[in-house]
């Protein structure tokens, strides 16, 4: 049973709760959301499993999670990142903010920290997360949002206004 930190509007903990019955009950919980750049300043993304139980075949960030109780953010995400796109690299925090998304029964509430990170190479993902990736410049990344936005996670859409200006 995979276990999430129930925080408040300000990032405090306040119990935890199980990840699905999180989603459920939309209880507010904190989460990750990874994006990786390439020397070229394009942004990594992957297509999620359509085996996902949520937002499955829809195109978002590099990687995202939510830190187990316990556990300390950044290991996690980096952690997260080795498993999900079979690579490592530094990550910063560059913000967080808080959503809510209704994903049919379920409901996506986060607290959510944005982390950004470099990497130059090829991933190697776990199928079980994603079915495909690809690099993608901003400009054209943006235009593709703007003209097919049911093609993207609405919590990646979200980032993503904060990000980039067209």
């Amino acid at each position: 049973m995979t276990e999430v930190i129930l925080v408040d509007e300000k990032d405090n903990e306040i119990g935890t709760e199980e990840k699905l019955k999180a989603h459920q009950e939309a209880k507010l919980h904190r989460a990750f959301s990874i994006l990786v750049f390439n020397e070229k300043n394009e942004l990594l993304l992957q297509k999620r499993a359509m085996t996902k139980y949520h937002s499955p075949g829809l195109w978002t960030n590099t990687c995202c999670s939510h830190p187990r109780p316990g556990k300390n953010l950044m290991e996690e995400a980096r952690k997260r990142l080795k498993e999900e796109m079979g690579f490592e690299c530094d990550l910063k925090e560059s913000f967080s903010y808080v959503y809510k998304a209704n994903l049919g029964d379920l409901t996506e509430y986060e607290f959510d920290h944005v982390l950004f990170g470099n990497f130059s190479g090829n991933p190697s993902p776990d199928k079980e997360e994603a079915d495909d990736w690809k690099w993608m410049n901003l400009k054209d990344l943006g235009k593709d949002i703007k003209e097919n936005p049911q093609s993207y996670t609405p919590w990646f859409r979200i980032i993503f206004d904060k990000i980039y200006v067209l």
